[in-house]
């Protein structure tokens, strides 16, 4: 059983890589499962039908989000409707739409949670209690469980996958748009990767114009950040899991870009 992940797609360039190799992908890989984080996705920031859409008929089963999940308001008219879409679960009571699903594939079940961290970033209910709250859930139903941790902090993100090792499939964490080298099987048997990185622009910084983020280095002013164009990335990971156990056998960075180019073998 194999789960593709495809990092936080950024603005129309990830948009374009999404449309160009994720059949590609899929064809080449066969997962059982394919999820997309698309919290990037209009414009750089929040997402919107029509894209939540066209990630579903790319071949994504799964649309996770992060803290950027509010900022298109047009969200708000249609995530409750969006059955394969999912926000961060820790996201204060009342707030719309899920923080979990599942997705069925003929006779298997696997379990998506969505979670953002707290270091660096607002401070919302606690990612761990939660976590356990819906693993406890979801393991009535499936011992497949895959977790999107949105998070800043690399030693959150660790915690994280320490603190589930064993209790769920695989640990990806997004947010930082830099895909990490770190991707192992943790000793209880939960794949982890600190982040996946980004689909999107290659030659901006974190998807964005180059000029725009040094200028507020350089000046400590506002700034407005456009996402960037010119040459394109596309940042995931294959968790191959155990069909019977539910534990991650191995995880596999996928990175295409021109110093690094797509090949079928």
């Amino acid at each position: 059983m194999k789960i593709l992940f495809i990092g936080d797609v950024v603005g129309s360039p990830g948009r374009k890589m999404i449309n160009e190799y994720l059949p590609r992908l899929k064809k080449k890989y066969r997962p059982t499962v394919t999820i997309v984080n698309g919290e990037n996705a209009a414009g750089g920031k929040g997402i919107t039908q029509k894209i939540y859409k066209s990630f579903l008929d790319a071949g994504a089963q799964a649309v996770t989000l992060g803290n950027h999940a509010w900022d298109n308001r047009e969200i708000f008219d249609f995530i409750d409707d969006a059955q394969a879409m999912i926000r961060p679960a820790n996201f204060p009571e009342k707030t719309p739409g899920n923080g979990s699903m599942i997705v069925k594939v003929n006779d298997l079940e696997v379990g998506i949670i969505n979670l953002q961290g707290r270091t660096f970033l607002p401070p919302i209910d606690c990612p761990f209690k939660k976590a356990d709250e819906l693993i406890s859930q979801l393991k009535k139903r499936t011992p497949f469980i895959f977790v999107d941790f949105h998070a800043e902090a690399t030693s959150e993100k660790q915690a994280m996958g320490w603190y589930l090792d064993g209790k769920v499939s695989a640990v990806v964490g997004t947010h930082t748009h830099t895909q990490t080298a770190d991707e192992r099987i943790l000793p209880s048997g939960t794949a982890y990767i600190t982040d996946v990185g980004m689909t999107g622009p290659y030659d901006g910084i974190l998807g964005v114009e180059r000029e725009a983020v040094l200028y507020k280095f350089l000046t400590s002013l506002p700034v407005r950040f456009e996402v960037t164009k010119g040459r394109e990335q596309l940042n995931g990971v294959l968790v191959d899991v155990d069909a019977k156990t539910g534990q991650a056998k191995s995880i596999k960075r996928i990175l295409i870009n021109e110093d690094h180019p797509y090949t079928e073998d």
